[in-house]
């Protein structure tokens, strides 16, 4: 990003004024609005811009008149447009112009209301705090149109584009990754071995990467840290307000300043990218949850044409960044979101934002992937009331994103890891996307999500087969070949942030989201209320046997894994399936279970480096059932417990609960010859008998998850496998065990 190519604020090269570039194509007029203090103040300049004829409003302040300020600037913008044309009589808060709240082609243009840059590298603070707690002011409609919003709005930072000093960017292929989905401020908000200033902080985080890295995963992938609406987190008297995982942007560009300790203007992405470097240095990536499907200026009520509220998009190009129904219902919204419009994805204004939003964060602030909420929303194709997927147009978001940053190529090497949800939340068929997302994407595999949670938890009660099981260990090819794509274009969970902890999925029988705070209340969760989850009779030891199974087949699986943070330690949400507005400790991790509960978190972190270290597990293609390289192996051979090998009727029977699988090391460079896995997820116990072996080689016992294996850990670290003398072995049930050939 250049000095001479940029929309927003930046210094001039010489140092000694200020430059603003703005798009707001169908606006008619916008100042630009400076201030010393971001709140309760008077503006210390405003400036009229100059409509260029590109489209782009543009100006310059000189640093001399803005005073002592010293360069440390806070800035907005007031627009006007045809619905209300500028009136050489305007003052802030009076209505000398006005024609309409809203026009027949969407314009809500309201000088009224101070408008935060787009482009702004960090905001000031919160649209709502506690000092402006209600949304009254930036309203349009009769009773709230001549509200001036300038004196608490969210302001821009002028900034000097900052040094991408993010260190040397790990170029692993996606498929070897280990993904660990974590929320910024609570990776380390409670963590007593944290400096305390430096808690639930982007410096705080930043001290954790080595324990991370040294746990096995690869990939930290942060919640949203795109500056949002937290300005109410801290006030109990608004617990309900409170909006903790940030899924609801108030600025693509600027990194949240609730999550810096350092509360300078510059101080949050300095931050941030020191933190980046530290992640980098011992060799993690970072990635980025993005919401770019919606935006925090929310809802317009009913017909009457009062919007949400107006602090930013909506203000500069309301039918350009928001999708409205149409010319005939311009005061209203078409959602695929379900919590607010749509981002019209098939705009250009709307696409040039996105792209140079993850431009910048992929160049100046050092990321090396993102994740998309609601993808396929920004695959939308039309611009005005209604929904259709377009996977094929090279312009849309998703496909520039590909080309533009780019994709990581399959071997490796630089480039951007994309991975997005691939469905809306509407319920609509049209946006379920599954495995239709362009080359160069990876997709969240929530059905392999259910396949497994149905195994571990609704036998019984919910048919599953062996060959649907199958389908997802050997990576969904269901979904992705046919298309093109790799078995590492799925991203294999059972659980995330969104819905129960690994904890919870296995210690109730329903969702408790009606807790008294700080444990809750949290409204809706998960679009069913079926977690397909189970208590496993309230007993502690199967419960965490059902973890250690659940944690045995993720990372066992073909496709990239990825664990939600706390399921090492038996995390705990207390049933809450929903915990987006708790910004407590009751929603914070804390560290210390991994004492508590340390044959748990050795589990894991053994079982982590065992992927790792095996690239059997790992496939760059789908396995094919064949034998390659003349050993008289398949690269994948199912397996019954008698040995055989898996035909069609047994595939398809669902009251077949036992399922094995070996893979051929030797056609993968593997350092075992063979793996053998076996899964049974009945009740009683299944002998099975294992693959002869090979060239005097003998199966040695890494894992077994029962809870019979208790008394010896269930797992050996690699180099402390024991010999398993035996030709058939006991799979207990609900439980999976894992040999290597050596």
């Amino acid at each position: 990003m250049s000095t001479t190519d940029f929309l927003g604020a930046r210094f001039s090269a010489d140092g000694t004024q200020i430059n603003f570039r703005v798009n707001a194509p169908k606006a008619t007029r916008l100042d630009v609005w400076l201030y010393a203090q971001p709140t309760n103040a008077a503006p210390i300049i405003t400036q009229q811009l100059t409509l260029r004829d590109d489209g782009i409003f543009a100006g310059s302040v000189p640093l001399s008149a803005l005073g002592a300020t010293g360069g440390q600037i806070w800035y907005g913008l007031r627009a006007w447009g045809p619905n209300w044309p500028y009136a050489a009589n305007w003052v802030a808060g009076s209505s000398a112009g006005f024609i309409t709240d809203v026009d027949t082609q969407g314009n809500r243009f309201n000088p009224n209301k101070l408008l935060l840059d787009p482009y702004a590298l960090e905001v000031s603070h919160s649209p709502l705090t506690p000092d402006h707690p209600l949304p009254d002011g930036y309203l349009s409609g009769a009773d709230h149109r001549t509200d001036d919003s300038g004196p608490f709005a969210p302001k821009g930072a002028v900034l000097a584009l900052p040094s991408p000093d993010f260190g040397a960017k790990p170029e692993r292929p996606f498929k070897d990754e280990i993904i660990y989905e974590v929320h910024l401020r609570g990776l380390t908000e409670n963590d007593q071995g944290i400096p305390e200033a430096l808690r639930g902080t982007y410096a705080g985080a930043a001290l954790r990467a080595a324990d991370l890295a040294a746990l096995g995963v690869t990939a930290v992938e942060f919640m949203p840290i795109h500056e949002t609406q937290s300005g109410l987190n801290d006030d109990v008297a608004f617990h309900q307000q409170q909006n903790y995982w940030g899924y609801d942007s108030v600025n693509f560009f600027a990194p949240s300043r609730r999550y810096s300790s350092d509360q300078s203007p510059g101080g949050p992405t300095r931050e941030w990218i020191a933190m980046v470097h530290a992640f980098h240095a011992v060799g993690l990536k970072v990635y980025v949850d993005v919401v770019y499907n919606h935006f925090n200026e929310g809802k317009v009520d009913g017909g009457t044409g009062t919007a949400g509220k107006i602090f930013s998009l909506r203000g500069l190009d309301n039918a350009g960044y928001y999708e409205i129904l149409g010319p005939g219902q311009a005061n209203m919204y078409q959602d695929n979101n379900g919590v607010g419009p749509n981002i019209n994805a098939a705009t250009e204004i709307t696409r040039n934002l996105v792209l140079d939003s993850l431009k910048y964060w992929t160049n100046v602030m050092g990321s090396d992937g993102f994740r998309f909420d609601l993808g396929a929303v920004l695959g939308n194709a039309l611009s005005m009331g209604g929904y259709q997927f377009n996977r094929d147009d090279p312009a849309n978001i998703l496909n520039r994103a590909v080309t533009e940053l780019p994709a990581r190529p399959l071997a490796g090497g630089p480039g951007v890891d994309l991975t997005c949800e691939p469905y809306t939340a509407d319920g609509n068929p049209a946006g379920q996307q599954q495995g239709n997302t362009p080359v160069g994407w990876s997709e969240w595999n929530d059905r392999y999500r259910d396949v497994f949670r149905a195994s571990q938890n609704k036998l019984g009660y919910r048919d599953v087969t062996p060959g649907s099981m199958a389908t997802r260990l050997a990576g969904s090819d269901d979904l992705f070949r046919a298309r093109g794509r790799k078995p590492w274009n799925g991203v294999n969970y059972i659980c995330c942030h969104d819905g129960f902890t690994m904890c919870d999925l296995y210690s109730f029988n329903e969702k408790h989201n009606d807790l008294p705070f700080p444990k809750g209340p949290s409204a809706g969760g998960r679009s069913s209320d079926d977690e397909m989850c189970w208590d496993h009779g309230g007993d502690p030891l199967a419960q965490r046997e059902a973890v250690r199974t659940g944690l045995g087949i993720l990372l066992l699986s073909a496709g990239v894994p990825m664990i939600a943070a706390g399921s090492e330690f038996f995390r705990t949400q207390f049933g809450n399936n929903n915990a987006f507005n708790l910004d407590t400790a009751a929603n914070w991790l804390d560290p210390s279970q991994a004492v508590t509960e340390s044959e748990l978190f050795n589990f894991t972190k053994q079982l982590l480096h065992f992927r790792n270290a095996h690239p059997s597990l790992r496939p760059a293609e789908f396995y094919t059932g064949t034998d390659h390289n003349g050993n008289g192996r398949k690269d994948l051979t199912w397996l019954r417990n008698d040995g055989g090998e898996v035909d069609g009727p047994y595939f398809g029977n669902p009251q077949n609960h036992f399922l094995a699988w070996m893979l051929d090391g030797t056609e993968f460079g593997d350092s075992a010859s063979a793996i053998y896995i076996a899964y049974n997820g009945w009740i009683d116990t299944v002998r099975a008998v294992l693959p002869p072996n090979q060239n005097g080689k003998r199966w040695l016992e890494v894992a077994n998850t029962s809870v019979a294996a208790l008394s010896w850990g269930n797992i050996r670290p690699a180099g402390s496998e024991t010999v398993f003398p035996f030709p058939d072995i006991d799979v207990p049930g609900r439980s999976l065990v894992l040999l290597i050939e050596g």
